[in-house]
């Protein structure tokens, strides 16, 4: 079978000479104005000068006569594999850069030379690569030139020779015909001017073992990340992937600022959340610093929302009358760390009435239960009332010094039962006050608690340095109005109006969830509602069963010969500066802390905090390290000797004796 040029198409085969092939020499260089020659003795057909793109190849097969179908045989190749490249010595640095210069000098020169043929993109991108390549090439070069030429016609239009007149699927044709007819020398040749590639080098024998104790930085630090967190980088770059960054790698290696990845790692943290900070960011001055408007400011809207993007921080508050016991529960999980929220919380404020008499186990065991990621803030007591603030340990940077003050509201009493205590300090933009009380105890003396609240807004001096956020609606005679959020919680020793045997029937119909019929015999729901106590406070609404009077150690109400009447003595109300500030998500008590005769009661909240000024005093950081240390320390024993037992008990055996 045969093309219209007279070739034969038999793939994998190539174009010889028999003994009359000088008659086909002559004629050639005749009619086409090119000198052809023997190459090697084999036959095999080579141009002396590279024929120009479009017209010299092409009219080369035209002008071959039909004698040379006699002339021209067929002979089978067999492909082999290429030459193994002769390794070159290892050059330095300066001779590459000189080289890649070299280089890209010559591919700026066959750009501007009108006789260059290359037209298409990926010539030029070739041409900037590889120097181009004068005087001899060989046919399979030319061809495979020819056939990237008209293999596109784009490239066929912007060739500066203008040669792509007439039939251009003609062209591509013969072009196609001839790549195929080389095809078997295109495999075992490389291309003129290109690179060569090596073989990968395998070593001889396994490599050595590395010692561990190698001094590179890099490996020291490679496996910093937990057993537990391997996959923390591809998380990260689904769930945190960072849009931009101010350190690129590829614009360093670029610029020839390093020329390793250790460098590059050690500039830029791969696993690092915190917001990239550019060169021109710091070299900038604005006379808006300390305001919140400026930019990078420790309080300001910024570094708010790269903490809270809603603005939305978790409280818990929780008050407990221990009743003076020595003993402290076991566990607080249950009571610090409820089940019904999925995440902990950011601040954890507890206030206790009738402490225990050693304050420091009690604050020890807070901390042992809220683990590694709470630092105790601050931490104050009045008598037997204690309040300890906990706060992340991420978020200690953004506080403003604690303040605290206390009242006493039974003078005659030596010791300090009766009274309030009152913490307070200002997180980014908006001051907080936490105030716990303990108020004048007896079902009928509603009129000296309500003495004992207005003394102690009148008494408790706060704030004392730290500034008030809103001045213009603060009030001298009420400490509550200085503040833009405040808790007040304790043991208000308010009770229900109704005999004990009422309010027992009433528990026995509905021991769960409906408590409103005893709400209706409520004294503080009374007195709120008339506006004469915790006037703006609010409450959240209580589904829970009396936190008073239990028998210790029991689910059972007071069976003692006073018979004392069930009641909610234990309250967290709230009030805030700004509506819908603060969202109450939960309130209720934890019954399974027996070892006083009230019941622990706690309230989640969602408050929304403001951004605010750097120019107030900081707690730069401030928190009871010693109380921290002692506490996770506690924490990883009781974790070691739980462990200890449990596996004793599975390595113990009974015996019998029959």
């Amino acid at each position: 079978m045969s093309t219209p040029n007279g070739f034969p198409q038999h793939p994998g085969a190539c174009v010889t000479r028999s003994t009359e092939g000088g008659a086909v020499q002559d004629l050639h260089a005749k009619k086409a104005g090119k000198a052809a020659k023997e190459a090697g003795g084999n036959g095999v057909l080579t141009f002396e000068d590279p024929p120009s793109v479009g017209t010299s190849l092409n009219e080369t097969l035209k002008l071959l006569p039909d004698e040379l179908k006699a002339n021209v045989k067929i002979k089978s190749v067999t492909p082999r594999p290429p030459r193994k490249p002769r390794l070159e010595r290892a050059a330095s640095l300066d001779e590459k850069s000189w080289r890649r210069w070299r280089r890209f000098r010559t591919s700026q020169e066959s750009l501007t030379d009108p006789n260059e043929t290359s037209s298409s993109n990926s010539s030029l991108q070739e041409a900037s690569l590889s120097p181009p390549i004068r005087g001899r090439a060989s046919p399979c070069h030319q061809c495979c030139q020819q056939n990237s030429l008209h293999s596109s016609p784009d490239a066929s239009e912007a060739s500066p020779m203008g040669h792509s007149r007439g039939g251009t699927s003609d062209l591509g044709k013969r072009a196609s015909e001839i790549s195929s007819a080389f095809g078997g020398l295109l495999r075992g040749k490389a291309f003129a001017g290109g690179k060569p590639r090596l073989s990968q080098i395998m070593p001889a024998r396994p490599l050595p073992p590395m010692e561990l104790s190698v001094a590179s930085h890099t490996l020291r630090t490679a496996n910093r990340i937990d057993s537990d967190c391997m996959d923390y980088r591809h998380y990260s770059q689904h769930k945190f992937g960072r849009v931009s960054s101010s350190l690129s790698d590829t614009r360093l290696h670029g610029n020839g600022m390093v020329y390793d990845n250790c460098s590059t790692d050690s500039m830029k943290s791969t696993f690092s959340l915190l917001t990239p900070i550019r060169s021109k960011d710091v070299r900038s001055r604005s006379y808006l610093e300390g305001s919140l408007l400026a930019n990078g400011a420790l309080l300001g809207a910024e570094e708010l929302s790269r903490y809270f993007p809603d603005r939305n921080i978790g409280i818990f508050v929780a008050t407990w009358n221990m009743q003076g016991q020595k003993e402290l529960p076991v566990n607080l999980d249950d009571f610090l760390l409820p089940t019904d929220p999925d995440y902990a919380q950011d601040m954890y404020i507890i206030g206790v009435q009738e402490g225990c008499p050693d304050r420091r186990e009690w604050e020890i065991r807070l901390q042992e239960t809220l683990g590694p990621h709470y630092v105790m803030l601050y931490s104050a007591a009045h008598g037997v009332l204690y309040m300890s603030v906990f706060i992340r340990r991420d978020l200690i940077w953004f506080c403003s010094e604690v303040e605290y003050a206390t009242v006493t509201t039974r003078i005659v009493s030596q010791i300090k039962t009766k009274g309030a205590l009152g913490i307070c300090f200002t997180f980014f933009g908006t001051s907080f006050l936490f105030i716990t009380s303990h108020f004048t105890s007896g079902d009928s003396k509603v009129n000296e608690r309500k003495l004992d609240y207005n003394k102690t807004i009148q008494a408790l001096t706060l704030p004392k340095n730290v500034p008030d956020t809103n001045p213009y609606r603060s009030s001298s005679n009420d400490v509550t109005t200085r503040f833009d959020e405040v808790f007040w919680f304790g043991d208000f020793n308010f009770r229900l109006n109704k005999d004990r045997e009422t309010v027992d029937s009433i528990l026995n119909q509905n021991p769960e969830t409906d408590v409103s019929k005893l709400l209706a015999y409520d004294q503080l729901t009374t007195e709120m509602s008339r506006g004469s106590i915790f006037k703006g406070f609010q409450e959240a609404d209580i589904n829970f069963p009396p936190s008073y009077k239990f028998d210790i150690g029991k689910d059972s109400y007071d069976t003692t010969s006073k018979q004392r009447t069930p009641s909610y003595t234990d309250r967290v109300v709230y009030r805030s500066r700004y509506r819908d500030d603060i969202h109450a998500v939960k309130y209720s008590s934890c019954p399974v802390i027996k070892t006083s005769d009230h019941r622990p009661v706690f309230a989640l909240f969602r408050v929304k905090v403001r951004p605010g000024r750097d120019n107030i005093p900081l707690a730069a950081g401030q928190f009871d390290r010693e109380l921290y240390l002692i506490g996770i320390k506690r924490r990883i024993t009781r974790e070691l000797q739980k462990r200890q037992e449990q596996k004793d008990q599975k390595s113990s055996s009974i015996c019998s004796v029959s």
